[in-house]
C-alpha cells in the first residue's frame, strides 16, 4: 500500500509547482458565478470565473497576497489566499472588466431578474408546484430559467406587481 502511494505522489509531484507571486505582479482574482441568490448550473459554465487585474502590493504570510483593489470593491477584504488567485498572462485587451459585473461581498456575481416570461404548474405525485419563466439580465444576451414563483415572489416582489 505505501509503494503505490508513493508512485501516486511522485505522478503528482511532477506536474504541482507552488504558486507564488512578487510584489507589483499582476493577478487576476477567482469569483463565484452566482444568480440573484440562485445557483447558477450549467447555465453559467460561461460566466467569467476571473476578474481583474489587480496589482499585488505585499505578501501577508506564507499563501496570503494583499492586493490594489478599485473604489468599486471597496466592501471586499483585500488579502485573498494564493488559491483565489491566478498571474495574469494576458495583454490588457483580453481583460474582463470588472466594472460591467455586479459583485457582492462574497465575490459572487450578481444577475437580477427583468421580467416574469410565462407561468406553469408542475405536477407531482402528491403535490403541484407553481412555476415561473424568468429572463435575467445578463451580459450575454437574453437568458432564462424556470424557478419557483413562491421563492421569486418573496426575493423579488417587483416583478409580480408589474405582471398581475
Amino acid at each position: 500500500m505505501e509503494a503505490a502511494q508513493d508512485r501516486q505522489k511522485s505522478y503528482a509531484d511532477k506536474r504541482r509547482r507552488p504558486l507564488e507571486f512578487s510584489v507589483g505582479d499582476k493577478v487576476m482574482l477567482k469569483v463565484s458565478p452566482w444568480k440573484g441568490t440562485v445557483r447558477v448550473g450549467k447555465r453559467g459554465m460561461l460566466n467569467p470565473r476571473y476578474i481583474g487585474p489587480f496589482k499585488i502590493l505585499a505578501r501577508v504570510g506564507l499563501v496570503a497576497y494583499q492586493l490594489e483593489l478599485p473604489s468599486e470593491l471597496e466592501g471586499i477584504h483585500d488579502v485573498f489566499h494564493v488559491s483565489n488567485l491566478k498571474k495574469c498572462l494576458a495583454d490588457e485587451s483580453m481583460i474582463i472588466p470588472y466594472r460591467e459585473a455586479k459583485i457582492n461581498k462574497q465575490l459572487q456575481f450578481m444577475e437580477e431578474p427583468v421580467k416574469i416570461m410565462d407561468r406553469q404548474v408542475k405536477k407531482l405525485r402528491r403535490c403541484k408546484i407553481p412555476i415561473v419563466k424568468v429572463r435575467w439580465d445578463s451580459k450575454r444576451g437574453p437568458e432564462f430559467t424556470w424557478e419557483k414563483e413562491s421563492e421569486m415572489r418573496r426575493k423579488y416582489p417587483q416583478l409580480f406587481q408589474t405582471t398581475n
